[in-house]
């Protein structure tokens, strides 16, 4: 008889359907920069404004989200955050003023993706699994590529056929489904079924329980790990990551193209495309933060990452070299959370890593709201994407050197030692 599949897996497949509606609504504001640009008359910096609040707080939810998961339950938050967001996107699609739209986009979805975000990959991979964890949490990690891959194209057509609003249909229909099927499959700890994490010995330690306001535990883990410089290197290569990913391309790539002549659908694939090499870098990069030191991971990660910004302009002109970027650019997508993930919990301890880890995705999406916002005003006032693309490609060259020096600070008192590595 085949062995029962362990619950670990049901709650990787649920959490991966959650992370890929998540991801696909956070991609829908690129196909709708220029619609809604045409249509409500704003310049295309007043319009990244809503993307910018947006990515902003979906930074700032993460720690506390952390903390409200450990306290009342990811099923809860989940559902909850999907009924939030099903409802915010189903009103958008009636808004005839920008003001509007920035409340809906930029305030009710951003609380409502933060609640979805990467720190959820980062607990459910902490909480089931000991073994195959950083495979795992990379593959997690890459949900936000295989949404954008599903979606993009869908959303490029509709948007260019019957219009923008259907395309906030597709998404928000897409989050109300997700509300009966966590109330359903999701659990909060393997004991919940009878069972233990996966690959986890009997003689393990229990989780301990943690008592108290969630907000209040957000802060005091920020007031331990602020102590460290490890925090600092972790938040600030993170900032220069979300800065180069989803505040600028994931926001600006389409336009570029469509400023260099390339249709709207077309320039949506191609991001979906990234979203297909993203799949397998990020998940590839679980695998390897396992067996290789994470620090040297994030060199290589930051320092393709520049370099592929710094030739994006030229390939834009001559749009042969398009497809090289589109290669390079999407394994190394969002790569870097693995290895960021795993130095977390070396740095602090497995209980307090969860939250750690979500303000540094914090500093991740206040990076990205900086660079749409920025992006939007260098386009609308120098005519063209070149200065955002190259000065983000600098800061990652930047960022690749900080990496190595990661993972070399003092523990402070009131930290947990590092959890033993998983077996693999």
């Amino acid at each position: 008889m085949p062995r029962r599949l362990h619950y670990a897996w049901i709650m990787a497949g649920t959490t991966f359907l959650v992370l890929l509606v998540g991801a696909a609504i956070r991609a829908t504001p690129s196909v709708l920069m220029l619609p809604l640009e045409h249509e409500l008359g704003a310049t295309r910096a007043t319009i990244a404004l809503a993307s910018s609040i947006n990515l902003l707080l979906y930074g700032l939810m993460g720690p506390f989200c952390a903390a409200i998961a450990e306290r009342l339950g990811m099923k809860r938050m989940i559902a909850m955050a999907m009924a939030m967001l099903a409802g915010a996107i189903l009103l958008a699609t009636q808004v005839q003023a920008l003001w509007q739209y920035i409340v809906l986009w930029g305030l009710v979805v951003g609380v409502g993706t933060g609640m979805t975000a990467n720190v959820l990959g980062a607990i459910v991979a902490t909480r089931w699994f000991v073994r195959q964890r950083g495979l795992v949490l990379g593959a997690l990690t890459a949900a936000t590529a295989t949404g954008q891959l599903l979606f993009l194209p869908i959303l490029a057509r509709l948007t260019t056929g019957p219009g923008w609003r259907w395309a906030l249909v597709v998404v928000g229909g897409c989050a109300l489904v997700m509300v009966p099927l966590a109330l359903l499959l999701f659990r909060e700890h393997p004991a919940d079924v009878g069972l233990l994490a996966y690959g986890a010995s009997p003689d393990d330690p229990p989780p301990r329980p943690r008592a108290g306001n969630p907000i209040a535990i957000a802060f005091q883990v920020l007031a331990r790990a602020a102590r460290t410089r490890d925090f600092w290197l972790l938040a600030g290569t993170f900032f220069v990551c979300g800065a180069s990913t989803n505040g600028l391309i994931g926001q600006h790539f389409i336009p570029a193209c469509m400023d260099h002549g390339m249709p709207e659908v077309a320039a949506a694939g191609m991001l979906a495309t990234m979203g297909i090499f993203d799949l397998f870098g990020t998940t590839g990069s679980g695998w390897l933060s396992d067996r290789i030191d994470s620090r040297w991971l994030l060199f290589m990660y930051y320092g393709l990452r520049g370099l592929s910004l710094i030739f994006l302009p030229r390939a834009l002109i001559e749009q042969e070299g398009l497809s090289v970027f589109t290669v390079f650019y999407g394994l190394d997508w969002i790569a870097t959370v693995p290895p960021t993930v795993k130095l977390s919990a070396n740095a602090f301890g497995a209980r307090d890593a969860p939250i750690v880890f979500g303000w540094v995705v914090a500093a991740h999406q206040l990076g990205a709201a900086f660079a749409s916002e920025a992006a939007g005003i260098l386009r609308t006032e120098l005519g063209d994407y070149r200065y955002a693309f190259v000065s983000s490609g600098t800061l990652c060259l930047i960022a690749a050197a900080f990496a190595l020096a990661i993972a070399r600070g003092a523990r402070p008192a009131g930290i947990d030692p590092p959890a033993p590595a998983p077996a693999t």
